[in-house]
């Protein structure tokens, strides 16, 4: 297991108290306000082969020739985004974002030191899964808001007794953000390659998860993130895990999920399929983390807000994909773009003391 710089920092980070954001200070009080968000980076492989990996695509005498430019191009293209994240309201970006498709943790830390990268002072989790094709999930963080004191990874189970494909477990940390005990699990199910049974499992292996997290510490506030391989209102996210599309249905160890509305009454998705948009990369919220009574109070971590997080530099700009992500690759073509997902953000709001 990776845990990057897992101690407490001596100074706060004086950033996240900031007054005066999307009308936060409407009783002239002064509210924490952190971003956290997920990323599916799309394949960040380096150039060489790890043993008893499927990665041979990402090497250079591989299918998509994948060299030394080439990877230095997509770990700069990659800090970018990160760094990106969260300032449509703050300026010091995000204080935890979850990424999946990482292959190990030299891909890791020659992400962490790209120049922007090290300014943001961002560390990262990081446990080697079972996944054949080598890509797993991990944590990036900055310490100075979020504080890690434990990570481990549940592996994902075939119910039906199937051992040979093997695929991403759920990466769960668990830290302090505002002063708040707070655990984030990060997933990445299967992908459509598969039944949806497939990813049902998933719903229901991480709710049982989470609900043993619940019954151990009833006030712990749950994060649920990822790339899915689902929307919304499929079986996975809304009968399984538990992740209901209004604030009033959801039950004590239930999940606000704040997408469904966005892919369904606006139409917005976070990656495109013939012609259509899906939207495989949400953020749930556990019961706790809801403003159920319209009090604004915000004595604890409380979503205030969220958004596929879009900029001109992560779209195609013309042709017949216009406007949808651009990849790294497209039709054996290196495009030298992002991924083939878009991010997706929300802000939390506390009080401050």
């Amino acid at each position: 297991m990776t845990e990057k710089n897992m101690k407490r920092p001596l100074i706060a980070l004086a950033a996240f108290l900031l007054l005066g954001i999307a009308g936060l200070n409407a009783q002239d009080r002064q509210l924490m306000v952190h971003a956290v968000c997920f990323y599916n980076l799309e394949n960040l492989f380096d150039i060489s082969h790890d043993e008893g990996k499927n990665d041979y695509d990402f090497l250079p005498d591989g299918s998509y020739h994948w060299d030394e430019n080439k990877y230095t191009n997509k770990l700069a293209n990659m800090a970018r985004v990160l760094c990106d994240l969260g300032t449509d309201k703050l300026p010091y970006g995000a204080s935890i974002i979850g990424v999946s498709e990482v292959e190990n943790d030299h891909a890791l830390d020659d992400l962490m030191a790209q120049p922007s990268m090290q300014k943001r002072g961002y560390k990262y989790v990081h446990i080697e899964g079972p996944d054949k094709r080598g890509v797993d999930c991990a944590l990036i963080y900055n310490p100075k808001a979020f504080h890690v004191k434990k990570a481990f990874h549940k592996l994902y189970v075939y119910e039906n007794g199937d051992t040979t494909h093997q695929t991403r477990p759920f990466l769960c940390v668990q830290g302090k953000l505002a002063g708040d005990d707070l655990t984030v699990i990060v997933c990445h199910w299967p992908s459509r390659g598969a039944e949806g049974i497939f990813r049902d499992y998933g719903g229901r292996q991480v709710r049982a998860l989470t609900d043993s997290i619940r019954r151990a510490d009833p006030a712990q506030h749950i994060i649920v993130m990822g790339d899915m391989n689902d929307d919304p209102d499929n079986t996975s996210m809304a009968k399984y895990l538990g992740a209901r599309r209004k604030m009033k249905d959801v039950g004590e160890y239930d999940f606000y999920n704040p997408w469904w509305d966005v892919l369904r009454s606006k139409g917005q998705g976070t990656l495109s399929y013939q012609g259509g948009w899906n939207l495989f990369d949400q953020i749930v919220l556990s019961r706790n983390m809801l403003d159920l009574k319209g009090s604004k109070e915000y004595k604890e971590l409380t979503l205030y807000d969220y958004h596929i997080f879009k900029r001109d530099y992560l779209l195609q700009r013309e042709g017949k994909f216009k406007g949808t992500p651009k990849r790294t690759h497209a039709g054996g073509v290196w495009l030298n773009g992002y991924s083939d997902h878009l991010p997706t953000v929300t802000y939390l709001v506390k009080q401050s003391r």
